[in-house]
């Protein structure tokens, strides 16, 4: 079918979506983007934000911390480092990813302190995005 194309969502666990997609919203490291079909191909790396997933049958939401989307003409492929359906996401496990990702701050080189610090407000405004309010550490 020319209106729809191969929509691919693997993380190291398990792969969690495979289907026909009319579009993609993808949450990509220098801003988000929407694949089609026929898209002109691109690789961009992922920040934390939530993928949404459009098919014939209606729209599914993904919570993704990092990876890569390779977007072709065909269809588009996303490798996530995490990736959970936002139904399954709880505030346990939006708490656990910030107070990572505050450790990760804490201990970065200066060099990378930067992106360590935009990787926690990433985090943080995914959890908003998705209703949930992360709980950040205080030290």
């Amino acid at each position: 079918m020319a209106d729809t194309m191969q929509f691919d969502l693997v993380s190291p666990e398990r792969r969690l979506s495979s289907v026909q997609a009319t579009e993609v919203r993808i949450p990509g490291a220098d801003g988000d983007l929407t694949a089609m079909p026929n898209h002109a191909p691109v690789i961009t790396t992922l920040r934390p934000g939530v993928l949404e997933v459009i098919t014939a049958e209606g729209s599914t939401t993904y919570v993704v911390t990092g990876g890569f989307a390779e977007v072709s003409s065909t269809g588009t492929t996303v490798l996530a480092e995490q990736a959970h359906a936002v139904s399954d996401v709880t505030q346990e496990m939006i708490d656990a990813m910030v107070a990572e990702a505050h450790e990760a701050h804490k201990a970065a080189h200066p060099d990378v302190v930067d992106a360590a610090a935009k990787l926690l407000s990433d985090l943080v405004a995914m959890g908003g995005h998705i209703g949930l309010e992360p709980t950040l550490p205080t030290s």
